[in-house]
């Protein structure tokens, strides 16, 4: 196989996808600007390991060029994208990352037009973000051609990662979002509810701005779109009390401040959440006459479904890329790619009615 990069790979996630890799037969290139955490691992899992930070794109250029793929892990993907995405078009390696961030997506998607040009793959969110939901929304609208609106609900059980949550501290105080007539709309934390049935009971679910309202805009073309989570009734008050804060939590200093306290008190799930835990999304598209098709998509804990799906995800583009531009996992590899995955199942009927 094809040499590729795993940029990252020693960050919570990097790590699990870097071991996960080595066991199933891989060798990626672990690198990332940490020299002794990854000098350490490589070692320790016999792979090379190369040192750069992303601040130097001749540097950045340096470290893929020769590369079939890359596999970017390291977050925020909002400071971290453009710089790794823009070396990849310009040495002609495909580009995938483990974002859930909207802005990363929407970015993405604009360089469209050069990735096609530099026969370059570029397709963010090859994890839990938002692989299962992709799929979910893609096998919705199959289901359903024509259909004008799509709600996508996620239960997950387990917890964050540092980079996760550091990543959510950054956009505290961007406030939610929906898509609307095909346009990204501002809402106020916590401003929308409603019940789902998850986990086998009713939840009251919260309006989130998930992934999918970019990339299931662009795996299906529908363009009223609400993604809801499953959090406590006190974290939604909470959310409500957090959108009046907005200006403070812009401010970098108060973020640096917030994000200090995770260094020191969050790691991550431990291996054995992360094989207790489970997810389930639901979704349900509808059409102007009132026709609605609903689904699930099951996985395991979202951190060992990231796992899963990245490793596969980078096979296949290895193996045999989709066309050359901006892709979602269900525009590159089917709306059942999912169901293709350990542990993972997509449920949708043919069509509405069935």
């Amino acid at each position: 196989m094809r040499e590729w990069v795993l940029y990252g790979a020693n960050g919570y996630t990097g790590e699990l996808i870097a071991r996960q890799a080595v066991s199933e037969g891989l060798r990626p290139v672990l690198a990332g600007r940490d020299a002794t955490a990854i000098r350490r691992l490589a070692g320790e899992l016999g792979c090379q390991a190369r040192v750069f930070g992303l601040d130097d794109p001749g540097a950045v250029l340096g470290g893929v060029t020769g590369s079939a793929l890359v596999l970017h892990a390291a977050g925020p993907f909002s400071r971290t994208s453009a710089p790794m995405v823009a070396a990849c078009l310009e040495s002609g390696a495909h580009y995938l990352d483990i974002t859930g961030e909207i802005p990363v997506f929407e970015a993405c998607r604009a360089l469209d037009p050069a990735a096609r040009d530099r026969g370059v793959v570029v397709m963010p969110g090859v994890g839990f973000d938002v692989v299962p939901s992709d799929c979910l929304a893609k096998a919705l609208a199959e289901a359903l051609p024509g259909a004008v609106r799509l709600e996508l609900a996620i239960f997950s059980l387990g917890e964050l990662s540092r980079g996760t949550a550091k990543t959510m501290i950054e956009h505290l105080g961007e406030g939610s979002a929906v898509r609307e007539h095909g346009r990204l709309v501002p809402i106020s934390p916590g401003s929308r509810t409603r019940t789902v049935r998850l986990g086998g009971r009713e939840r009251q679910v919260v309006a989130i701005p998930w992934g999918d309202l970019a990339t299931a805009y662009a795996s299906t073309g529908i363009e009223n779109i609400t993604t809801w989570m499953c959090f406590p009734k006190g974290q939604i008050r909470g959310m409500r009390a957090l959108g009046l804060l907005g200006p403070l939590l812009r401010r970098k200093a108060v973020v640096k401040l917030l994000q200090g306290i995770v260094d020191r008190r969050v790691t991550g799930p431990s291996e054995q959440v992360r094989e207790a835990g489970s997810a389930e999304i639901w979704g349900r598209v509808e059409a102007a006459d009132g026709r609605a098709v609903e689904g699930r998509v099951r996985t395991p804990e979202g951190y060992k479904t990231t796992v899963i799906t990245a490793l596969a995800s980078v096979r296949r583009i290895l193996e045999s890329p989709p066309a050359p531009g901006y892709h979602t996992p269900a525009t590159a590899f089917g709306s059942g790619f999912i169901a293709s995955l350990p542990g993972c199942s997509l449920q949708v009927p043919d069509q509405a009615g069935a």
